[in-house]
């Protein structure tokens, strides 16, 4: 399943399913509708489930102004619980804006880890970016969505980074897909980790055009696969690869509803989804 938002995202959370991963179908109705947060909006909604069955979700609350992202947690994606607001930036006083909450699940040391950008003007160095307009990346871990380790740099690759995704090929070999959101560059890139927390190192080339981000990552037989949002051409486009070094254009074999909008791959059970459908159905 892939999660998905409209603009203008006051509505809330979408869904598409895909049987193959290349073509996806949009479920075509919300599922939560946003609630907190200073302009109640969900964009960038990220779902991992986790070993208890249960979807967990966190999303974008706001442009700018808040210090955290929206949480909210389901045993069926239909059902949710009480949103939540998690404040993960609210030590640092200037904090711009939290973006693009990303949650993944280390199998390995049993806890999730979610990552997003920021924004502390005078903090880090920067090449033509106006001060609140320089990213870093942060994160925090938790094992309960009660408590959340205190927060910390995720990566400064010495430019304003946004929209990362953590992928785990193997033990000690991951993947950090990111977005080079330097004023010159605005697109994706690659960089190596042996922990996934880092610290992620070699940071490739682009390998997406101009004006490119949001990237979901989901594999399929031996390739994976890298959708992005190509807002420039406002289309949704996507790459494969086997290495993360060399990547194919898969425009023409992919199929995304139109309006959807930066959104993260997951795994359902077969029976969550098929309820769903049948909900739909009746409405």
């Amino acid at each position: 399943m892939f999660t998905s938002f409209h603009e203008p995202a006051t509505d809330g959370l979408r869904l598409l399913y895909s049987k193959d991963a290349y073509h996806w179908e949009d479920l075509n109705q919300v599922f939560l509708k946003p609630e907190i947060g200073s302009q109640k909006v969900m964009r960038d909604p990220s779902i991992v489930q986790g070993p208890d069955g249960v979807y967990h979700l966190v999303w974008t609350s706001s442009w700018k102004g808040d210090k955290g992202f929206g949480y909210a947690s389901s045993k069926d994606l239909m059902n949710w619980s009480a949103q939540q607001f998690i404040p993960v930036m609210q030590h640092e006083a200037t904090t711009v804006n939290v973006w693009a909450p990303e949650l993944f699940y280390d199998d390995e040391e049993k806890q999730f880890i979610i990552i997003w950008a920021s924004t502390i003007p005078y903090r880090f160095e920067k090449g033509i970016e106006e001060e609140q307009n320089n990213h870093r990346m942060y994160y925090t871990t938790t094992k309960d969505f009660k408590t959340f380790t205190p927060t910390k740099l995720f990566i400064d690759p010495g430019f304003s980074v946004i929209d990362a995704v953590i992928v785990k090929r193997a033990q000690q070999d991951y993947v950090l897909v990111l977005k080079d959101n330097t004023r010159p560059n605005r697109n994706m890139k690659v960089a190596f980790a042996k922990h996934p927390l880092g610290p992620y190192n070699q940071v490739s080339a682009a390998f997406t055009p101009h004006l490119t981000e949001g990237p979901s990552v989901v594999k399929v037989a031996n390739n994976w696969l890298i959708y992005y949002d190509s807002y420039g051409d406002k289309k949704y486009a996507a790459v494969s690869t086997q290495d993360f070094k060399s990547f194919k254009n898969i425009n023409t074999e992919i199929k995304l509803p139109e309006g959807h909008k930066h959104g993260t791959i997951f795994k359902a059970k077969a029976k969550h989804l098929k309820a769903i459908i049948n909900k739909a159905e009746k409405n």
